[in-house]
């Protein structure tokens, strides 16, 4: 665990400026972020954010699961969050990765998921069918404010997505 106990040894020796007394839960800007977790997608500079800014929740490819939901639900209904951002990018792990591949590296260990991958073929349209299950969710009690972005890590460019 050579990482973990890096990391823990670093939180350490920076605990000072790490520590946060006195900042809210709650989001300054009342915004959640829902962001694909691959390494070379750095939300704070992109969207110009600020620790205490918003709340930030990222999976594989950024997708809109049952678990995202929760985590948005929460932010909404218990830390005042009225605003989505969902971030997808170009070059996703997840475009053009096979279901039923995964599915047989899974078995082949014994493992049957109870849950998809979520590959996709076209970013675009999924983060449309995305934005449109956020949008219909009932959970969700803000739900006139949610957009979609699609980054580019080659060039650095934002494009939404409606």
């Amino acid at each position: 665990m050579r990482n973990a106990d890096d990391m823990l040894a670093v939180a350490a020796s920076r605990a000072e400026e790490l520590a946060a007394p006195g900042l809210n839960p709650r989001p300054r800007r009342k915004v959640a972020v829902l962001a694909c977790m691959d390494t070379r997608i750095d939300l704070f500079p992109m969207l110009g954010l600020q620790r205490g800014d918003a709340h930030i929740i990222r999976n594989a490819g950024g997708l809109v699961t049952d678990d995202a939901i929760r985590s948005l639900c929460a932010s909404q209904r218990l830390l005042g969050t009225e605003e989505i951002v969902v971030v997808m990018h170009e070059g996703c792990g997840l475009h053009g990765a096979s279901e039923d591949e995964f599915a047989q590296v899974l078995a082949g260990d014994g493992v049957l998921p109870t849950w998809r991958l979520g590959a996709f073929d076209d970013v675009d349209a999924t983060l449309r069918h995305s934005l449109a299950r956020l949008r219909s969710s009932p959970e969700l009690a803000a739900r006139d404010h949610i957009r979609g972005f699609v980054f580019d890590p080659e060039t650095g460019a934002l494009r939404e997505i409606g």
